[in-house]
């Protein structure tokens, strides 16, 4: 424990570094912006610089700046030096940072959440269907009512899987006592539950040392997280379930967005849309070769179709908190199912 505390003040005081230089030039841009000839757009992500999403956002920065002759101009924040995923959606709403992609989706539009209940679809060509069909395009349109534009929503990094240092997980009830590490959002946390874990809550960038301290016994993640986050040099055991992948929404903030000329929303729009496709091929073409590279320092454990029926039947639960709660109806649920398979 006392390591980890060490290690929170010391990523705390360097989150602190960059913020201080983050204000300062956000003051001197913010007076610069009022002579609108040229737009600056502020993002950062928690994923470092070498992760896909990081990457995908490199090729929008040169996109929109070569496509906009140079009046868009991109910053870009890689590897949580302005913040967690908590934070920088904080700095989004009030419009310090102008975009971001990460977990807290559902400040933007609770709907979102839809696409993160378990076992909802099971291959990367239903997400794909899903994330663009008008159903998702409606989600992304009600956005604008919380202040905010999502021009392009894509799939979140792939399907989860669950590491751990304990024991296999073959089965819902060998997660029985195990502290497992979740995202911060209330689908996961339930999912978690239904399973039999005992959830906690973390930011990613804090799931190292936590996994490497025995604060927690295990966390899920897509494998291209568990890459990039060195998640396998602490991690004994890997469990392919595919129970879950999540949205990926392009978080703009409305009113920085409504800025910008009607010549330059049909540009920056295009660009982000290319960029979400570009950023779910990416993701979908190096799943099996993160795989396999885990594959060197974890045991991995692939669920047979018995098994598999065990932990659908472990989350029904999950659909009816939800259903109950008010936040999804079943006709959502099995419209976007019908999406997802394409179904007329």
């Amino acid at each position: 424990m006392k390591h980890l505390i060490t290690f929170l003040k010391t990523k705390n005081m360097y989150r602190l570094f960059y913020s201080i230089l983050f204000s300062i030039q956000l003051l001197f841009t913010s007076s610069c912006e009022k002579n609108r000839e040229n737009y600056i757009f502020k993002y950062s992500n928690e994923q470092p610089e070498k992760a896909i999403r990081s990457q995908s956002m490199v090729f929008f920065k040169e996109q929109l700046e070569k496509k906009t002759n140079g009046k868009i101009k991109v910053d870009l924040f890689f590897g949580g030096i302005l913040g967690n995923e908590r934070e920088l959606m904080d700095l989004v709403s009030t419009g310090a940072l102008q975009g971001t992609r990460g977990g807290f989706f559902n400040d933007v539009n609770p709907k979102y959440n839809l696409l993160t209940l378990p076992f909802l679809f099971s291959s990367w060509d239903e997400a794909t269907n899903l994330v663009n069909s008008p159903f998702m395009e409606k989600i992304n349109n009600q956005s604008k009512e919380n202040g905010f534009h999502v021009p392009a929503t894509g799939i979140s990094q792939g399907f989860r899987a669950h590491t751990n240092n304990k024991k296999p997980i073959l089965t819902p009830e060998d997660f029985k006592g195990l502290k497992m590490r979740v995202p911060m959002q209330e689908v996961f946390i339930e999912t978690a539950k239904a399973f039999g874990a005992n959830p906690q809550e973390l930011a990613a960038i804090d799931i190292y040392q936590a996994l490497q301290t025995g604060v927690i016994d295990g966390q899920d993640n897509p494998p291209a997280n568990i890459w990039d986050f060195k998640m396998h040099e602490v991690s004994k055991y890997l469990t392919i379930t595919n129970y879950a992948t999540g949205p990926d929404p392009f978080i703009v903030n409305l009113k920085w967005y409504n800025t910008l000329t009607p010549e330059l929303k049909i540009i920056f729009d295009k660009v982000a849309k290319e960029t979400m496709a570009r950023s779910d091929e990416m993701n979908k073409e190096k799943e099996s070769e993160y795989l396999d590279m885990l594959s060197k320092h974890l045991q991995i454990n692939f669920i047979s179709d018995e098994q598999l029926v065990l932990f659908q039947n472990a989350v029904k639960p999950v659909y009816d908190y939800f259903i109950n709660k008010g936040m999804f109806t079943m006709d959502e649920i099995q419209t976007a199912q019908k999406f997802a398979k394409n179904l007329k």
